[in-house]
This record gives C-alpha cells, sequence and structure tokens, in this order.
C-alpha cells in the first residue's frame, strides 16, 4: 500500500499537474490540503474519469482537504468532532476492511501566523482538539495514519537556518512540544523511521529562490500508529513536482507500507 500527502496550494491551478504526478506515481490513498475551493467546485468529475474516488471537504478561497483513493472510503469525519471550527481542515475516512483497514486522517495544520497573535492562539486550541481526538481514533482504529501539513517543525534537523528561524512561527517550543504530543499517542514519524538526506525539505518559499538554494522546512508529515510501524518500508520527499512551472510551494510526501 502507498500513501502520500500534498499541499497543492488551490486544487484549480494545479489538478493537471495532481493527476500527471499520479499517473506517474501509483497510490492507494492521496491526502491534499489547501484545495481552495468550495465543495460544489470540487472537480469529482475529473478525478472519477481518471480513475480516483474522492471525499472531500472546502470552503472558499481558504484551506480545504481532500482524500483521493483507488477504492471507496468509508466512515467519512470532517473537521474535528466537538471543536467549533468554521475552517475546512481535516478529513478522516477508512480504507479497506477487515484486519487490513487503516484509518487515514488528511489534516492542514493551521499555520499561526506568529506567536504572538490570535491565529496562534487558535493553532494550540486546534492543536489541543486534535490530540485528543486522534487519541479517540487510535483507540477504536489501531491501524492508522495521520498526514498532512503540520505546519510544524519536528526539531532543527526540519529548518534550513535554525538560528534565524528559532522563536518564529513553524518552529516554537511550543508547537513543538504539541508534535511530540502526537508522538507520545503512539504514533511515528515515518520519515524518521529511515536515514535521511541532510536539508530534506517539503516547503520552500516562492521568494527568493528558496528552492533553488534548498532553503526549505520540512513541516509536511506522515505519522503511523504502533500497528503500522513494522509494515513501513520506505517514506520519502518527492520534489519533482517543486520543479514544476507553477508549482504549489509544498512536495509530496510518500510513504510505503509492505503486506
Amino acid at each position: 500500500m502507498k500513501l502520500a500527502t500534498w499541499n497543492v496550494n488551490s486544487l484549480s491551478v494545479r489538478l493537471p499537474q495532481v493527476l500527471a504526478w499520479l499517473a506517474d506515481n501509483p497510490l492507494d490513498v492521496l491526502a491534499l490540503q489547501e484545495t481552495k475551493l468550495t465543495d460544489d467546485k470540487f472537480p469529482a468529475a475529473e478525478l472519477q474519469t481518471a480513475g480516483w474516488h474522492a471525499t472531500w471537504f472546502g470552503q472558499k478561497t481558504y484551506n480545504g482537504v481532500a482524500l483521493l483513493s483507488r477504492h471507496p472510503l468509508t466512515d467519512v469525519v470532517r473537521n474535528i468532532p466537538g471543536f467549533a471550527d468554521e475552517q475546512a481542515r481535516v478529513i478522516a475516512a477508512t480504507l479497506g476492511e477487515g484486519d487490513t483497514r487503516v484509518r487515514v486522517i488528511g489534516a492542514y495544520f493551521p499555520n499561526g501566523q506568529a506567536p504572538d497573535s490570535d491565529k496562534f492562539t487558535y493553532k494550540m486550541a486546534w492543536l489541543n482538539a486534535l490530540r485528543t481526538w486522534v487519541q479517540a481514533e487510535l483507540a477504536a482504529h489501531p491501524r492508522l495514519v495521520l498526514m498532512g501539513d503540520f505546519n510544524i517543525t519536528p526539531d532543527d534537523r526540519d529548518v534550513h537556518d535554525p538560528v534565524a528561524w528559532a522563536g518564529q512561527i513553524h518552529c516554537t517550543p511550543e508547537e513543538r512540544t504539541h508534535f511530540a504530543g502526537l508522538l507520545a499517542l503512539g504514533l511515528h514519524d515515518a520519515f524518521r523511521l529511515f536515514e535521511q538526506a541532510p536539508k530534506s525539505w517539503s516547503w520552500w518559499d516562492y521568494r527568493n529562490l528558496a528552492f533553488r538554494k534548498n532553503q526549505g522546512l520540512r513541516i509536511d508529515h506522515i505519522l503511523v500508529s504502533d500497528a503500522l510501524r513494522a509494515q513501513v518500508s520506505a517514506c520519502h520527499i518527492d520534489k519533482a513536482p517543486r520543479k514544476n512551472e507553477r508549482p504549489s510551494d509544498h512536495a509530496p510526501v510518500v510513504l510505503a507500507l509492505s503486506d
């Protein structure tokens, strides 16, 4: 089984790139973030023609998440139950049946703007709610994958200039504590289960030739539960789509699970 996450930064703009990438990279599930589409504008017909089932949750201009899969998804949940939120940030569903089924949660974590902002306060509340819900999801679905744009760098290895970024959004101690809290539930950062090249990022600013200079952050993650850890056979960041004309500022992260 292969799963991936990709913040596409506008699915209406990036749909041809997504379809081309999927044609070259066979997957079972792709979690998308920042689709930036209302539900009625989601390109379900185009995806279906390409052989993809889809479930989505959108809003105008901002945010928006979706799960694309080769097989139907069941038990769909949109946003964090019990957490009042007008922003479309979470979509969860179950793939497969019986002992091999996998619970997939795709999430677009809040950016937070700055540590002294109202948006950071919202991010902290959202992360608290997420952790409580994921804990319950793990109890109900031991075979679980949480993936998406976390807008958090787990540690300084995930930052091109840790000194310059120290204390800034994505790199604050508070955000990293929340990331560690998710791991403490029994989740594992799939990317770090393997030796990885230094300076491996999943996001590069559009400005200042950041991609060409490889000045980025690793903020897109795939976390797997204890029950799936032994099946993780590979996890990598695919930088190729970042070289496209009019690319997303994020690259896909891909997870392989063995039988």
